[in-house]
């Protein structure tokens, strides 16, 4: 199977869902957080360093559920580009002209 290229877009969403994630671990342990989701460790890892932008929804849904995240929580965050970034950037500018 070929896997096409992230998008930027997609490659931000990534490293904001492995933020999110990091921050939602807290102090608890990455084995304990993988092996409660029922995830491998090393699948938590790539998905909190961004190395995997687009996991499956069904593992993102289990390692929400044992860091006490709401799914609609998970997705407001990640799809919130940071102040500036480019995608912030570009809906700034997108807005600035439509009002003009």
């Amino acid at each position: 199977m070929v896997r096409l290229p992230l998008t930027p877009a997609e490659a931000e969403r990534g490293q904001r869902l492995g933020a999110l994630l990091r921050r939602a671990r807290g102090e608890r342990s990455m084995l304990e957080t993988a092996l409660d989701a029922r995830v491998s460790p090393e699948t938590l890892r790539k998905i909190e360093s961004g190395r995997v932008a687009t996991p499956a929804f069904p593992t993102v849904a289990a390692i929400a559920e044992v860091l006490g995240l709401s799914l609609d929580a998970v997705w407001a965050e990640i799809n919130q580009p940071e102040p500036g970034s480019l995608s912030a950037r570009s809906a700034r500018n997108a807005r600035e002209w439509l009002a003009s």
